[in-house]
């Protein structure tokens, strides 16, 4: 129900987040940021904090994403860092004293000089949500927090790519991801990402109606019915039988559970043309690397995307493809690069 939704409220140091991706070669968007919080409650409050004037550039995406930038000019002689810092701190700190309703506060920063007001938070009895960049995010605040969230995990390859010095196992490669399609495709492509982000941040089976309302929070205008659907449960039973989704009964009627297919559906045929164009490859020229082998699928099959599976990135799909078998990954310090070979289907 409505009531029982998080009411969340979005402080950003936006200097700390800018720095940090820029450091690592990339921007922030902050509409990443916002569609992962609207698939954990309502975002009813958004500020961001910096002097404006030296971010000019990020103005037209804030603007977009309704999140109110504070001013907070930097005079001559001041601490350039703590103006911003400590506007954000009494802010957050005054809305957790006045507006019980508030549930739920983000400080998206990586400086661990906010780790007193994420202590102070959470002894009001609000839960606190981190947001930083993995590069510049102090080993001390992750750990204040109810659940932290790096930037680069939401926004997916190329968002902020890491130096040599920093570049690890776990991180994606630069990819190329200008995924396009139908508008079906895109739809699917939307709904299965919604079920993902609730089936990783909920603690129950998402529901068909916490799609819609967290499909809603990320675009207000969206409607069924300019897809051709008459209503959401026909859009879903249309995503049942092209294998997409999985719909079964939930506890109120006419609000069924929805999964992806336990036998695989559509992902199963994904898995399996990552399967025979590894193994196409490695009998050419050897292991294949990760990167470009998405365009090698996409020459077999033109509409593939992992996106339509419920994955933010390739490499995340090539990952789930390992942990089935389909294919075994092994990182390449050298070559800075995933190198696959195929395995039993």
């Amino acid at each position: 129900m409505a009531d029982e939704e998080d009411r969340v409220a979005l402080f950003v140091d936006f200097e700390n987040l800018a720095i940090g991706a820029k450091e690592r070669g990339g921007q922030v968007d902050m509409g990443v940021v916002v569609d992962a919080l609207a698939e954990r409650g309502r975002v009813v409050v958004r500020r961001a904090y910096a002097d404006w004037n030296l971010f000019s550039d990020y103005r037209q995406n804030l603007v977009a994403q309704r999140i109110e930038m504070i001013e907070v000019p930097q005079r001559t002689g001041m601490v350039r860092k703590n103006a911003a810092d400590i506007k954000l701190a009494v802010d957050a700190l005054e809305l957790a004293l006045e507006r019980d309703f508030l549930t739920t506060f983000v400080i998206a920063s990586g400086d661990s000089d906010f780790t007193p007001l994420v202590l102070k938070l959470r002894e009001l009895n609000k839960k606190v949500i981190g947001v930083g960049v993995e590069g510049s995010t102090s080993e001390l605040l992750p750990g204040a927090c109810d659940e932290f969230l790096f930037y680069e995990r939401l926004a997916g390859p190329g968002a902020a790519r890491p130096s040599r010095r920093r570049r690890k196992k776990t991180q994606e490669p630069e990819e190329d991801e200008t995924d396009s399609g139908s508008d079906l495709e895109n739809l699917v492509r939307l709904v299965t990402r919604t079920l993902s982000g609730l089936q990783s941040s909920s603690d129950g089976p998402p529901l068909s109606s916490m799609i819609k309302r967290v499909i809603l929070r990320k675009d207000p205008a969206f409607s069924e019915g300019d897809y051709g659907f008459r209503s959401w449960s026909e859009l879903l039973r249309h995503l049942e039988t092209m294998g997409v989704i999985e719909l079964t009964q939930g506890a109120a009627q006419g609000d069924p559970v929805v999964d992806f297919p336990s036998d695989g559906g559509g992902e199963a045929k994904a898995f399996e043309l990552l399967h025979d164009v590894v193994v196409e490859l490695e009998q050419r020229n050897g292991s294949p690397p990760l990167s470009g082998l998405k365009d090698h699928l996409r020459k077999r099959n033109p509409g593939f995307s992992e996106k339509n599976y419920g994955y933010s990135g390739f490499l995340q799909f090539a990952k789930a493809a390992d942990a089935k078998g389909v294919i075994e990954l092994e990182w390449d310090d050298e070559a800075e690069d995933y190198y696959l070979s195929a395995g039993t289907i």
